[in-house]
């Protein structure tokens, strides 16, 4: 049994950005002391860092043998690490993280030698603060899809006034945070943008980098994002659920696709993945959920990894490392304010995870 243990909130955020740059010498450590030691690394995707570090910890501790580090620098650098166009030595890793599924050309780029794993889920949150506002915000799809194509400006718009009845809304600007960094958490915002909004899909559909209508503020990774939005009065951005839970954010209800107005709650994030049908190659997305229950902006995140490694231990150990993850691991995920896999899921990736092999 592993053991488990709890983070305060803040050094949770603080682990995220340094956690790779404080353990990178525990691989030469590792290797050091044991001729059976191995060291992996891997790169990617901000929206589940949190939990990712969780699991490395926790693994580490159970396995000390095996060192891992993971650079939480977003899907898209994490996306261009893996691949390994371009990159130096320090740069280069056994796994990425994205929470954008790779395209065609990626896997092409990487000579299909790619297997996506899926291995958690969340919730994007559009979070705000609003001093003086009270209750729960309330925002259409017409609203926060106008809020971030540049048509709606000040809190008080009547589309913001109309969900919002009796509530004191300022005669304030709003001030939109967005990523400056390609993003799958970008991605999966503008995934749902792309679904819901005509004006959207024409000017700019979904992508993990956007040239933002307008002049937003621009913050690198989820934390970030969070911080932008915690710096100052009348600001609004989209982040995932569990930063916003960790720094106390305000977060909006969102209208979804039956009309229903929900909070980013692990009961209606899982409502919503229920929703999805997984293909072969686990490349899924759900951009407008169905269901009362469901909120409107969900999405899974992937571990990137080759079907065949050069060397049989990494091979080994990155299997054993994931299958823990989809297994005892999934434990620590509700804590954090991430979804559990469905079991379905997490047992057909688990079987996908037994095809990696070494190379020749």
């Amino acid at each position: 049994m592993l053991r488990s243990f709890r983070l305060a909130p803040l050094a949770l955020l603080i682990l995220v950005p340094l956690l790779a740059a404080c353990s990178r010498s525990r691989p030469e450590a590792q290797a050091e002391g044991s001729t059976n030691s191995i060291a992996l690394t891997g790169a990617g995707a901000t929206f589940p860092s949190v939990l990712y570090n969780r699991w490395l910890v926790v693994y580490h501790d159970h396995n000390p043998k095996v060192a891992i580090t993971y650079a939480a620098v977003g899907s898209g650098e994490g996306v261009r690490r893996f691949i390994g166009e371009k990159i130096t030595d320090g740069e280069k890793v056994d796994f990425g993280a994205s929470d954008a599924a790779m395209s065609d050309e990626e896997i092409a780029n990487a000579d299909n030698n790619v297997l996506m794993v899926p291995v958690t889920a969340g919730c994007v949150a559009v979070a705000y603060n609003l001093t003086g506002f009270q209750g729960d915000l309330k925002l259409s799809r017409r609203a926060y899809a106008g809020i971030f194509n540049g048509e709606i400006k000040k809190w008080n718009d009547p589309l913001i006034v109309q969900t919002n009845p009796g509530a004191k809304l300022p005669d304030m600007a709003i001030s939109p945070v967005v990523r400056q960094d390609a993003s799958g958490t970008t991605f999966a915002f503008t995934k749902n943008l792309d679904a819901i909004s005509e004006r959207w899909h024409q000017q700019f559909s979904a992508a993990m980098l956007v040239k933002w209508p307008g002049n937003p503020i621009r913050a690198k990774g989820n934390q970030g994002v969070a911080g932008a939005i915690a710096g100052s009065d009348g600001r609004v951005g989209y982040v995932g659920y569990e930063f916003a839970r960790k720094i106390g954010l305000d977060t909006a209800a969102l209208e979804n696709k039956e009309g229903k107005f929900l909070k980013p709650r692990p009961e209606s994030c899982r409502a919503a993945l229920a929703t999805a049908e997984v293909p072969e190659n686990f490349r899924v997305f759900v951009p407008d959920p169905t269901g009362k229950e469901s909120y409107p902006i969900v999405t899974f995140s992937w571990i990137l990894l080759r079907k065949k490694y050069k060397d049989a231990a990494t091979a080994k150990a990155l299997q054993e490392l994931f299958q823990w993850s989809l297994r005892d691991g999934q434990r620590y995920a509700s804590e954090l304010g991430y979804i559990q896999l469905p079991p379905a899921i997490a047992e057909k990736a688990e079987v996908a995870l037994k095809s990696i092999g070494t190379e020749g």
